[in-house]
């Protein structure tokens, strides 16, 4: 099969574009692994916490790219189900049950009944009014938390203690991150397993061309459905995980605010790759960290750094690659492709 870029070489349709081959995900797997030895080497502690908390949040980010990136499912709200497995573990933790054999499925199994419970309404829906109706479900989950003083209310809920395992201490910085590395690389694992299968082609389809997926005959309520239910339950993982490293939980993991971070996340990375979640994760949280560590008005420069990544690469970080190797190739920008009339136009 003939690509672009050459004879010999696969084309990379949107089925396929993103998904990582096995070298470079043992290589990224090292590096994570190696990382939290190397900064208590050089007495960088803190950035063991630092590396934790990117972790967290890739895996929350990568949660919202299979429904925004693979679905097409823009959700404003992916917060709710965040809040929720943070909440789930710090309920249970005041209530004694601190076992995170059973803590980490209770927050998960609690965050994709609610998705589940989310999507059966938002779904019927589309554009604009699925988007607000996420955001609107989000902010019950916030009012909600705020109005109940005996999980907190305003102020939150601390944990006491970090989920308990066997032989394994979590109450150090590095033996909670290999925990955290451990549980995010087979939530990672999960969702290479959930895109490169036929149920992640055929959602990548329909995302592309819904109209002509449905006269077909795929179930499309059924599938985005799904989706959306198993990137509920994925966030609810690495609420449970943040609640765990914050030792706590506030309200304020509900908001709208942060599910839109988790949505600039996700399109610095790049929308639809798979990469895409934890490199944005990364890049926005290192960032973040380092110029808040030298003006208070972080914010600003943060925002025009931002803005600078997605005029250079509008379809996220991710697509630099297809762009260098075209540059290297000697290619030029492809050739616009005939659109029959009356279909979507793809990405």
């Amino acid at each position: 099969m003939l690509s672009r870029f050459g004879p010999g070489r696969k084309i990379e349709t949107p089925l396929l574009i993103g998904l990582p081959g096995p070298w470079t995900a043992i290589g990224v797997a090292l590096l994570l692994a190696i990382y939290p030895l190397v900064m208590s080497a050089i007495g960088e502690d803190f950035f063991i916490i630092v590396g934790s908390r990117i972790l967290i949040f890739a895996l929350a980010a990568s949660a919202l790219n299979l429904a925004l990136g693979y679905g097409g499912m823009i959700s404003l709200g992916h917060a709710a189900f965040l809040g929720t497995g943070a909440y789930a573990v710090a309920i249970l933790a005041k209530y004694g049950i601190v076992a995170a054999w059973v803590a980490l499925p209770v927050a998960v199994l609690a965050a994709a009944l609610a998705a589940c419970l989310i999507g059966a309404v938002s779904l019927r829906t589309r554009g604009v009014y699925f988007i607000m109706i996420t955001l609107a479900f989000a902010q019950l989950f916030y009012y909600l938390a705020i109005s109940l003083p005996e999980f907190g209310g305003d102020d939150g809920l601390p944990i006491s203690a970090r989920s308990v395992i066997p032989g394994l201490p979590l109450d150090g910085d590095l033996g909670f991150y290999y925990f955290v590395l451990f549980i995010a690389g087979l939530a990672f694992v999960l969702l290479y397993r959930l895109v490169a299968s036929r149920f992640g082609r055929a959602l990548v389809a329909i995302r592309e061309n819904e109209r002509r997926m449905a006269a077909i005959g795929y179930p499309i309520y059924r599938l985005k459905l799904m989706a959306f239910t198993l990137s509920g339950g994925l966030a609810g993982l690495a609420g449970a995980l943040l609640a765990n490293l914050s030792m706590g939980v506030t309200p304020h993991t509900l908001t709208w605010h942060q599910s839109g971070i988790l949505m600039v996340m996700v399109i610095i990375g790049g929308s639809g790759y798979f990469w895409g979640g934890i490199t944005g994760a990364a890049i926005f949280l290192l960032l973040e960290e380092t110029i808040s560590a030298h003006t208070e008005h972080w914010n600003l420069i943060l925002g025009a750094l931002l803005l600078f990544i997605v005029l250079v690469a509008p379809d996220g970080v991710m697509s630099l690659r297809e762009r260098v190797l075209k540059l290297l190739r000697g290619g030029g920008p492809p050739a616009p492709e005939a659109i029959p009339a009356g279909e979507e136009k793809t990405r």
